[in-house]
């Protein structure tokens, strides 16, 4: 391969030999060389990092022995490809016929990779609450009073079951942009979700993808835009967009979003459009007025008056029930007439695509 000086930094680094990448490392005056290719779902171990004498791959932290191949303890039975390596006159020289074969023990599926079923029963609705607020020191949401009346209509005058989801309850990462390593990095269930059985992001996924019918999110306005915490939310759900990207295949299945958004600032048609723009491009169907909102204006910074204006408002709260009841009549219509479709055609991505691919040939 090399002189040994040349090889020893990185401490861990890809290669490739005759079309063949391997992950090589220096550690302790002692080299190591595994096939570069993950057992998972093929990361590249080479471009990772290295705890101790085990390689982490870089996408979804499952850990190879650097020199043996063999998974960390109590995964000893996975195993990548170990090559034999000897020095003569300071080269570094590699047998590139593997000592091991690879072995992938069975693991069981994570709870989010089954199939889409919905269960019988009456229609489902989620409300999904983006405000930040200290949870020891409550106060007034307005976004959130308004999401519960939604809810309340639809539980006890529309007889739909209901959930509430508070992102400011629930101890969930940032999105750490695992699709700007690949794509492929990027999976279903979100990588982090894999890692972390910590992550309460979970909660989210379970909802939004095989509980509800109805997705109702309630914002309010910061500068312009959606709360930091919807924009947290969002990030992570990438993962279920990109399935589209990676496997043509829509992850959401007959399922209505529709949006509550107040603030004391304007700004209302550009919060809403992202909003629908993101819901749209993950496969959601929206009633025919998908969105309830107030605003005062930009100069309207007297918090109390729009609290009050809020409270006292039967346009909004008739608003909001309007908003219950359109979203789970279209859910009836969804769940009536079918009308998912699995597989999406997106010409002008695959044209897009296929531009990207011809640039770098």
């Amino acid at each position: 391969m090399g002189p040994l000086d040349i090889l020893k930094e990185p401490p861990l680094r890809q290669i490739t030999i005759n079309n063949k990448k391997i992950a090589l490392s220096y550690l302790n005056e002692e080299f190591g060389a595994v096939d570069n290719v993950c057992n998972h779902v093929g990361g590249p171990l080479g471009k990772g990092r290295l705890d101790g004498d085990f390689i982490v791959c870089p996408w979804h932290n499952w850990k190879f022995h650097r020199i043996q191949g063999i998974g960390e303890p109590g995964f000893e039975q996975d195993r990548v490809p170990q090559y034999e390596l000897k020095i003569e006159n300071d080269n570094l020289l590699i047998n590139l016929e593997p000592k091991t074969q690879r072995h992938t023990s069975p693991h069981p599926p994570h709870p989010l990779s089954r199939p889409l079923k919905r269960e019988d029963g009456p229609i489902r609705v989620v409300g999904i609450s983006t405000t930040a607020m200290d949870a020891k020191n409550p106060r007034y949401s307005t976004s959130d009073k308004l999401l519960e009346v939604a809810l309340d209509h639809a539980k006890n005058d529309l007889g739909a079951q209901t959930m509430l989801i508070k992102l400011n309850d629930l101890e969930f990462r940032t999105c750490e942009g695992y699709y700007s390593k690949s794509k492929y990095a990027c999976t279903w269930p979100c990588s982090i979700t894999q890692m972390d059985p910590d992550d309460q992001m979970e909660k989210v996924y379970e909802s939004v993808i095989f509980w509800a019918d109805v997705i109702i999110v309630s914002t309010s306005i910061r500068w312009g835009s959606a709360s930091s915490l919807y924009y947290k939310m969002v990030e992570r759900m990438n993962c279920i967009q990109n399935n589209i990207t990676l496997k043509n295949k829509s992850l959401v299945k007959n399922k209505v979003a529709s949006f509550i958004i107040t603030g004391g600032q304007d700004n209302i048609q550009a919060v809403a459009g992202q909003m629908l723009g993101f819901f749209a491009e993950s496969g959601f169907i929206f009633p025919q007025y998908p969105y309830i909102a107030t605003s005062r204006g930009w100069a309207a910074e007297d918090m109390e008056n729009n609290i009050k204006f809020v409270e006292h408002s039967t346009d909004l709260r008739e608003g909001a029930e309007e908003l219950a009841r359109s979203s789970i009549e279209m859910a009836k219509i969804l769940l009536e007439k079918d009308l998912y479709r699995e597989k999406i055609v997106k010409s002008g991505r695959k044209a897009q695509t296929l531009h990207v691919k011809e640039q770098t040939e």
